[in-house]
């Protein structure tokens, strides 16, 4: 059986489940996962909202995995800036791109560059601790629209409106417990361009919407539609049922006086952001179902007083150097996971798994089968794969060496871990999360390090 080593470019879920199948696959198989960050889960630690332990519940999963003494982290090394992908050609037999999408999907709508209109993807990654994200975030607007019936929306929304006292059991960081702190939202409203049975939620996050007592949850009953292609999903899907049901006991709920308000307007299609210099209000144009699930304008416009738009669209994938790209469905192409040049052929030895392979959709198991496809592509393709030039496993730390990277290995991130769970006992929570880059390496290298 042929040695191999793989290099895993992104330590989110995508990439740790490819490093994990292709390490219980082939025996003979050692993996290197590398990140910009310094620290691993990509998305998990990045893109949820902080008040979803039960979801965070994957990091543990995770962790085991990169625990392997046959996968090695390799934080703090960015593809493109730190080392290029012929030098993963020179060290690896394969290379697996599992870079996920992080950034937000464009809405052409008129005025949506007007200051006050933000991408949700920046927001959250503010709330989360990204390090690469500023610091501060203008929380100003007593009136809010969020754009997007998903998932992403709910978590805004609700980050928006539950007071910060209520987040304080959560690892949010110093600053983000500064900023949320200081808003003034009171109203949050959401938007979808379809009825109850046609929305992305999840029955969890919907129904989560509702535990702050802070918070009244209210469904505007002009949008409440059903038509006949609704009631027969109603009928067929369990997770819409629960769903529909779940916005009827918010539609018929008396609302408590609380001090912060969701309003979910159905069958609102956005039309454009207003504004004289800043936003100002938000147009929508109510829609009605056509019988099939899908929905057509009403020529009836409704203007929303706010202050502030954040647009929850979906995430977008970045186009890495030295990969094609398809900036059109924003993924990497390829066939089973095999990356594809301009013309179609497979190039050698190149892979791709995660958001970046099929794009910004699916849960967790999704991206266990989407790797395991991917994996069972180069294991099939073995054979033919050229073998590089340089085996020894430490020679890619010596070459990350002479280029000045300071690499976090998976022992520094045990560390950061340890220092930010730590920080979370002395204030009686779990963690609190360290965001500065330099205060995240510091930490890993077990140097005295601050919050700020």
């Amino acid at each position: 059986m042929r040695n191999i080593r793989a290099a895993v470019v992104g330590a989110g879920p995508a990439g740790i489940y490819a490093a994990d199948i292709l390490t219980k696959e082939y025996e003979q198989a050692e993996v290197d996962v590398f990140d910009r960050l310094p620290a691993p889960y990509g998305l998990v630690r990045y893109g949820v909202a902080p008040d979803h332990p039960r979801i965070k519940e994957i990091i543990k999963a995770l962790g085991r995995v990169l625990a392997n003494d046959r996968i090695r982290f390799l934080g703090n090394v960015e593809l493109g800036g730190d080392v290029k992908l012929a030098d993963l050609h020179h060290y690896y037999d394969a290379v697996i791109v599992a870079t996920g999408a992080a950034s937000d999907r464009n809405l052409e709508l008129p005025g949506s560059d007007l200051p006050g209109s933000y991408g949700a993807a920046d927001f959250v990654s503010w709330y989360a601790g990204h390090p690469d994200v500023p610091r501060d975030w203008p929380l100003e607007a007593e009136s809010v629209a969020v754009i997007g019936a998903g998932n992403v929306g709910l978590d805004v929304a609700r980050m928006l409106a539950k007071p910060v006292t209520e987040q304080l059991t959560t690892e949010i960081a110093e600053n983000v417990e500064r900023g949320l702190a200081a808003n003034k939202a009171r109203d949050v409203h959401v938007f979808a361009r379809r009825g109850p049975a046609q929305v992305k939620f999840s029955p969890m996050e919907l129904r989560e919407l509702s535990h702050s007592p802070s918070v009244d949850v209210l469904v505007e009953e002009d949008g409440f539609q059903i038509d006949e292609a609704s009631q027969a999903l109603i009928s067929s899907n369990k997770g819409v049922r629960l769903v529909v049901d779940t916005l009827l006991k918010y539609l018929e709920a008396t609302p408590t006086g609380a001090p912060h308000r969701i309003h979910i307007h159905l069958c609102h299609a956005p039309v454009a952001l207003l504004g004289d210099g800043k936003v100002q209000a938000i147009r929508t144009e109510r829609t009605e179902l056509d019988g099939t699930g899908n929905a057509r304008g009403t020529g009836e416009y409704v203007d929303t007083p706010v202050q502030a738009v954040y647009r929850a669209v979906g995430y977008l994938s970045t186009h890495l150097p030295d990969l094609p790209f398809d900036h059109v469905a924003g993924v990497i192409p390829n066939q089973a996971g095999r990356v594809l040049d301009l013309d179609g052929v497979a190039l050698p030895g190149v892979y791709a798994t995660g958001w970046i392979k099929r794009g910004p959709v699916g849960l967790i198991g999704h991206t266990k089968s989407d790797a395991a496809e991917t994996i069972r592509s180069l294991l099939e393709d073995l054979d033919g794969i050229p073998a590089p030039e340089v085996r020894n496993r430490d020679a890619i730390l010596d070459h990350l060496a002479d280029r000045g990277v300071d690499v976090v290995t998976h022992d520094d991130w045990l560390r950061l871990d340890a220092h930010e769970i730590a920080l979370g006992e002395a204030s009686g929570r779990e963690r609190i999360k360290v965001v500065p880059r330099d205060a995240m390496i510091a930490a890993a290298r077990s140097e005295d390090t601050s919050l700020d």
